[in-house]
């Protein structure tokens, strides 16, 4: 049974990436050894897009609301892109200490969570297969 997903970003710097995660954004974390940190995620869901290539993935990490979430985060120093108003979300980026981005997205289309009691996440319905 799958009970959940890895996620992995490729760093330049992955000593100030890690440190983002944990300082900046606030993620728990396990050490897998060595130093190795593990970072738990929000709920993550996944969409697979058409492409010319399939050696190309992205991050992006979900709010309910943006604007907070930039505000939030450049009280801790960190700019965000301009945010583009885009058919499924508005969404910025997000320019890690290594050199990678990950996006950050209020989406505009429904979400495959199923909200639970007390739960942050989007009260839209999950989409229906079909």
């Amino acid at each position: 049974m799958i009970f959940g997903a890895h996620v992995i970003v490729y760093s330049n710097d992955a000593a100030a990436d890690r440190a983002f995660f944990r300082d900046v954004l606030g993620c728990s974390s396990v050490d897998a050894g060595g130093g190795w940190l593990i970072f738990a995620l929000p709920p993550a869901e996944v969409a697979v897009h058409p492409a010319e290539e399939s050696a190309r993935h992205e991050l992006y990490l979900m709010c309910d609301d943006l604007k907070a979430e930039i505000q939030a985060l450049s009280e801790k120093g960190i700019r965000c892109s301009e945010v583009d108003e885009a058919r499924w979300g508005s969404v910025t980026s997000i320019r890690l200490p290594g050199g990678g981005d990950i996006g950050l997205y209020q989406p505009k289309h429904p979400s495959a969570f199923v909200p639970t009691s007390g739960s942050p996440l989007p009260t839209q319905p999950a989409a229906q297969a079909g």
